[in-house]
Parts: structure tokens; C-alpha cells; sequence
């Protein structure tokens, strides 16, 4: 009779014979360990958009404020991180990192920006026609 061996601890099994492992522990340990080879990658560009996205919004309170360059890689911007694009008529390519975003200008300066929420106006909108 061929010993089946549990996938995480490697144990041999005892009872059914389509078990894979000892017990719960070592089905969670297994799951997880998979789970996390294959999101590492996700987690690490999402904790860098995330820090992107909170800079701008400390160094920016208003929606709109010229800023240095320098200034946003002192407190650990990272600039090849974004969400997406936004292409204006004129050709000016603002890049965001959710509703937080950047134009780059002139001189190693930077205007950052903060996207509307249509959604929110739309229902002020609304109610003030009501």
C-alpha cells in the first residue's frame, strides 16, 4: 500500500484516501502560503500607490497646489506608480493615483490635483433642483 503524504507538514496520512492533509492547521498554513507567492506582487504595488495617494493628499488639503518634485521624493513618492492617465484636449497627461493625481510642469515642478467625484455632485445637483 503507497503512503500518502500530507502537502504541508509532509506527514503520512491515516483515513480517507482522497485526504491531503493531517488537519486543518496544515490545510490553512498550505492555502496560505499559496495565496501569498501569488498576491505578493499585487500587495507591494498596492502599498506603493497607496503611499503615492496619501502624500498628495497631505501635501495638497485644497484640490490644487504647485508643488517641487524633490519635495514629493523626500517623502517617498514613487513616480513610476500610477493608476491611470488623464489625456486633456491640449495634450497635458495628468497621472493619477486613484482620485489624487499629478501635471508634471516645468523646473521640476509638479501640480498636484484631486479629481471630482461625479457622483457626489450629481446628487447635490439633484437636490438642489428638487
Amino acid at each position: 500500500m503507497e503512503v500518502r503524504l500530507c502537502l504541508d507538514c509532509k506527514g503520512e496520512l491515516r483515513g480517507r484516501s482522497d485526504k491531503k492533509f493531517c488537519d486543518d492547521q496544515c490545510r490553512s498554513n498550505y492555502n496560505n502560503r499559496q495565496l501569498s507567492e501569488s498576491t505578493s506582487y499585487m500587495r507591494q504595488v498596492n502599498s506603493i500607490l497607496k503611499r503615492n495617494r496619501r502624500i498628495m493628499e497631505e501635501l495638497n488639503p485644497d484640490g490644487k497646489i504647485k508643488i517641487s518634485r524633490k519635495k514629493l521624493l523626500i517623502k517617498g513618492f514613487n513616480f513610476e506608480y500610477f493608476t491611470n492617465i488623464y489625456q486633456t484636449q491640449s495634450g497635458k497627461k495628468y497621472y493619477f493615483c486613484y482620485e489624487s493625481g499629478y501635471l508634471p510642469l516645468e523646473h521640476d515642478e509638479v501640480l498636484l490635483v484631486r479629481k471630482e467625484d461625479n457622483t457626489k455632485q450629481k446628487m447635490i445637483q439633484n437636490n438642489a433642483e428638487r
